[in-house]
């Protein structure tokens, strides 16, 4: 693509950490021999190497071989795709609706027992929403193959074709921002995997296409899940809208669950094996079931197991930062975040001492007065992210009325905090926008410029193939890809 090195904007990502060939141990996806995310962080930090693609190639590979004999809910043959289809979307509105009956009958919240559970899944499951639409990526230097014109269609649109306000990994990074969760730091490597087989079959596609395409089938589909995880974010006054995007996509008449079945049929070979095929796109499907699920990450959430790795991740810059004079238990406080493993006892000691209270309000526990109030000694010492679990874990059943740590309760009885939906439109109505605000193309961005300079050198074709660099995971949702997309769909004519 660019004559040497020196003319190339976006270099390949580093990748020293996996110089050794990669191989998984026996029988697992979630635990290989080493670490997912480095594999995940790697591919994701720019345009991978050959060596790293072949690295990702044979992660994927690996992945393929240990889901072959698992089940999937695939008709046999093509022929069965469409009522297959239709039957999964009238199955999951019907469930949603059982599920909207049940709330108003006074069912509880069936995903989140408060707002630190929401921002935890949110938190948890961003390596793959950061990623999204990841697979089809490879597909791009083949735009001119009408057969694949559906697929095509749906990357740009994950791409909001060039729309900051529709781009869904810019929109997921904006969300994660807003509640103080940009740091992914500690996740285990399971929360990896997914997007990490995201990204291998953007290096792949040429190699891998009814795999992707089956991947794209299953992805593409709305799940009950989704519908769920928007109702329940914005009763907590969390902005849907990221879930809300997918759910109109997705949908089963015009969106990307009805041209994913229509792109197994255009690409269906005419001439080669057509049961061979059908058999890898069934293997693709099966990839994404791979790693932990969604539902397993809500059931997953368990609140004094996230404090306790707050305090932990916290115990290394807290060490040595307090006086002698403070002491717990019998125990200076340095002494205390000494060691990560000390740290329930901690917890324990703080509760026997009065300084945390539980399942009472926020207020009555001394410990929390450091953290908030007006003489608070230990402000800014917690994420926003970190302030809400803890605020939630005191609490302990009271939390599940929602309420943000900023917040004070009203008396029982009383009404209850508003949903997202309708702060935001209090919020219009007094004159205030809570809306995140989307990056423009007159930023300062060094991307931006070398796009600018770079495509009037090139000739039609070298502009295509830029546009297309950056239109990669790593750049599409930055200014550069931002404008990269909008050039390809004008020229491209997706619009």
């Amino acid at each position: 693509m660019y004559s040497d090195a020196s003319e190339r904007p976006f270099p390949h990502s580093g990748d020293m950490a996996l110089m050794d060939s990669i191989e998984l141990t026996t029988g697992s996806v979630s635990s290989p021999s080493f670490p997912v995310s480095g594999l995940y962080e790697s591919l994701a930090a720019g345009m991978p190497s050959p060596d790293l693609c072949a690295r990702a190639v044979n992660y994927l590979r690996a992945c393929i071989s240990e889901l072959k004999d698992t089940y999937d809910d695939l008709p046999s043959s093509l022929e069965g795709l469409q009522d297959w289809m239709q039957a999964s979307a009238e199955r999951a509105t019907v469930q949603y609706g059982q599920y909207l009956d049940g709330r108003k009958a006074g069912a509880p919240r069936r995903y989140f027992t408060n707002r630190a559970h929401a921002l935890y899944f949110l938190r948890v499951v961003a390596p793959t929403k950061l990623v999204d639409g990841a697979w089809l990526y490879g597909l791009l230097p083949h735009w001119r193959n009408p057969r694949l014109a559906d697929l095509l269609r749906t990357y740009v649109e994950e791409l909001g074709e060039g729309a900051p306000d529709k781009n869904h990994v810019l929109l997921y990074r904006q969300l994660l921002a807003r509640y103080g969760l940009d740091s992914t730091e500690g996740l285990d490597d399971s929360f990896y995997v997914q997007g990490t087989i995201q990204l291998a079959l953007a290096c792949s596609a040429n190699e891998f296409l009814p795999e992707v395409i089956g991947f794209n089938l299953g992805y593409e589909q709305l799940p009950l899940h989704l519908m769920i995880t928007a109702y329940e974010l914005n009763e907590l006054g969390i902005d849907p809208y990221y879930f809300t995007l997918h759910i109109t996509v997705d949908n089963s008449d015009t969106g990307h669950a009805k041209r994913a079945v229509h792109a197994v049929a255009a690409n269906m070979p005419r001439i080669g094996d057509a049961g061979e095929f059908w058999r890898r796109v069934k293997d693709g499907y099966k990839l994404g079931n791979a790693g932990t699920g969604t539902c397993d990450v809500i059931d997953g959430f368990d609140i004094e197991a996230e404090v306790v790795r707050i305090f932990s991740h916290k115990s290394a810059a807290g060490h040595g930062a307090h006086s002698d004079y403070c002491r717990v238990g019998g125990r200076a406080v340095n002494d205390w975040l000494a060691r990560a493993e000390d740290i329930p006892a901690f917890l324990e000691a703080l509760k026997a001492a009065g300084w945390i209270r539980m399942d009472m309000p926020v207020g009555q526990s001394r410990f929390w007065q450091l953290l908030q109030g007006e003489r608070a000694e230990m402000f800014g010492v917690f994420s926003s992210y970190e302030l809400q679990v803890i605020h939630d874990w005191l609490r302990g059943e009271a939390s599940y009325d929602g309420l943000a740590y900023t917040e004070q309760p009203t008396p029982d009885g009383q009404a209850r905090r508003p949903s997202f939906r309708v702060a935001e439109r209090l919020a219009a109505a007094r004159g205030r926008r809570m809306t995140t605000t989307t990056p423009s193309d007159d930023l300062l961005d060094s991307d931006l410029q070398s796009l600018n300079t770079q495509l009037p050198r090139l000739d039609p074709d070298g502009q295509t193939a830029l546009l297309i660099e950056a239109m990669a995971p790593s750049l599409h949702w930055t200014p550069a890809g931002l404008m990269a997309t909008r050039v390809f769909c004008e020229r491209w004519g997706a619009h």
